[in-house]
């Protein structure tokens, strides 16, 4: 069967996405910004999605709403133990069966294909489709499955089904029409597990929007009064709480800190590290901690402005195979960045190259801890790393440079004939 691009009087991308607001989870947040800015455009977008299953207080949203050249259909999802692995394995494979006949009817009305890898299985169903019907289809990978599940421990990285599934990702590669991932580290490792994908493969990152989240000083923040930061030194860290990320060296500065009062580390979000860290900071008698439940969006231009000191990290083994978009709000935020990473990491590159913070070798709590103290009687020294923060979001990271970027690739691959409706950037 042909992609029967010619059903259809005027182009169409789908994008596929398992999470989308209301949902908190940064990757929904991003594509809902991404595809509102490329329907403003003019370019008919469609996301396919689930129902609410990380959402703060909302269980369920329309099942098909219409905007403005973009259509949102949610399909139901279950929420078996969200927060578990085998909870969000078992709901992606029964998101990625729901969907699937619904992916087989706008392969045959002639839509891109647009999918993510949430879950990271939902492009091998992309490739199946592809086999059918040749549906081009593009990628957008935020994190490298299987090899995730290796570094968690999860699957000794020789077990047969990781085998099975690095080949069929090789597949999967290999006939998209481009791959897109959010760092150069994950481009590298990508690029030695499929050299085949080197010439349609893309670094574009997560990006967050300064006309949103701005710089604010404390004195003129609601919500540093309503939570009581106004006398102290906040360290932050704000955003999924996950294995890949790295919060004993952030809770050893906090250690070595826990006498000096004017110094306080705020939590804010959920994971599947967040009761492992409530644990430590009871059983080490830490007083100078503090948490807070996930911010709803208009809040988070005054939740990261609390914060003198924002804090980035990875696991020892998870550079390349994620990458945190959480650092993009604090960018704009103009906020000093410590990033907590293995040696050679690209966080460190971007700390290190742009003056916007500084970087932490995993396990560097003592060096943490004294450049904590440092900020705080040099002021002059965070507010020079908190411009350059950004300055590095305003120059590689705005939601105008993504979009242009997503916006050349699509058109690559949309019909001549059709893009009369879509509008000049």
């Amino acid at each position: 069967m042909r992609w029967r691009a010619s059903r259809s009087s005027f182009s169409r991308v789908t994008v596929v996405s398992q999470f989308f607001p209301p949902d908190y989870a940064a990757t929904g947040q991003l594509l809902d910004d991404l595809t509102s800015r490329l329907a403003a455009r003019g370019l008919q977008m469609q996301v396919l999605t689930g129902q609410p299953a990380y959402a703060y207080s909302q269980d369920s949203a329309p099942a098909i709403s219409f905007e403005p050249n973009r259509c949102i259909r949610r399909t139901s999802v279950t929420r078996l133990w969200p927060q578990q692995i085998r909870g969000r394995a078992v709901n992606g494979v029964l998101f990625c069966l729901r969907i699937s006949l619904r992916l087989l009817r706008y392969a045959r009305r002639g839509d891109l294909l647009l999918y993510t890898s949430e879950p990271p299985y939902l492009p091998l169903v992309g490739w199946l489709l592809y086999k059918l019907t040749r549906t081009p289809y593009l990628v957008l990978v935020y994190d490298l499955y299987p090899d995730v599940l290796a570094e968690l421990g999860v699957l000794p990285s020789d077990h047969w089904l990781m085998r099975l599934w690095r080949r069929l990702n090789r597949c999967v590669y290999a006939d998209a029409q481009e791959v897109i991932v959010l760092s150069e580290p994950m481009a590298e490792r990508l690029r030695r597990h499929c050299p085949a994908v080197a010439d349609r493969l893309h670094v574009i990152p997560s990006w967050a929007d300064p006309a949103e989240i701005q710089p604010l000083a404390k004195s003129s923040n609601w919500f540093v009064s309503r939570h009581g930061l106004e006398h102290s030194f906040t360290v932050l860290y704000s955003g999924n709480q996950g294995r890949c990320h790295d919060l004993v060296t952030l809770l050893g500065a906090a250690l070595l800190l826990k006498d000096e009062s004017s110094f306080q580390f705020l939590f804010i979000g959920k994971g599947p590290q967040h009761q492992r860290v409530r644990q430590l900071v009871y059983d080490w008698g830490l007083s100078n901690c503090r948490f807070l439940p996930y911010q709803d969006l208009d809040v988070l231009p005054y939740s990261l402005t609390s914060a003198d000191l924002a804090v980035v990290s990875l696991g020892i083994d998870a550079e390349g195979l994620v990458a945190p978009s959480k650092l993009y709000g604090h960018l704009a935020a103009g906020t000093p960045i410590a990033a907590i990473t293995p040696p050679g990491s690209d966080l460190q590159r971007l700390v290190q190259n742009h003056g916007c913070g500084r970087w932490f070798a995993n396990g560097d709590s003592a060096q943490l801890a004294d450049w904590i103290r440092q900020l705080r009687v040099q002021p002059e020294l965070a507010a020079a790393c908190g411009a350059a923060a950004r300055e590095l979001l305003l120059s590689s990271a705005s939601p105008q440079i993504v979009t242009e970027r997503y916006w050349s690739l699509l058109q690559r691959h949309l019909p001549a004939d059709k893009q009369l409706n879509t509008l000049a950037p």
